[in-house]
């Protein structure tokens, strides 16, 4: 025989009370959806690829302007008898560096674009009308 003075009685694990007003209620079960055939946008792929296109893209272009004139900005400081030695009659290269900063901008707006055109703008069309499709099935879907 058992020495327990009290019966055992059958174990509630969920009162219907709060047993400790203290602790926070038990979470309640999540709502149960309907499966969606297709990710939803912002999980794509397609917008990670897009993402660091344009992030590659960026670095592209800053890197190639901004490079040349930092080059520029070092050379000036640490090299002051090469930039002021000539490279023609009267043209010192120190100027000659300065002005060639005109064309290397031109050349990061010139990369910028050409990425742009080639592999961003492809990527965010496509994105685009995957994205009215999306839409179109949602609003069907909600008829």
């Amino acid at each position: 025989m058992s020495s327990d003075p009290y019966p055992p009685y059958p174990h509630q694990p969920h009162p219907s009370y709060a047993t400790y007003p203290w602790l926070p209620p038990a979470p309640a079960d999540p709502p149960q959806h309907r499966t969606q055939r297709h990710p939803a946008l912002g999980h794509h792929s397609d917008l990670r690829i897009l993402r660091s296109a344009y992030r590659w893209q960026r670095r592209t272009a800053t890197l190639t302007a901004l490079g040349y004139f930092i080059l520029f900005l070092i050379l000036s400081v640490t090299a002051p008898s090469f930039m002021t030695s000539t490279v023609t009659d009267g043209l010192p290269t120190g100027l000659l560096l300065a002005l060639i900063q005109l064309p290397v901008t031109w050349l990061a707006i010139a990369l910028y674009e050409h990425t742009a055109r080639r592999y961003v703008d492809p990527l965010a069309d496509r994105i685009r009308k995957q994205a009215a499709v999306d839409a179109r099935r949602e609003e069907a879907s909600r008829r």
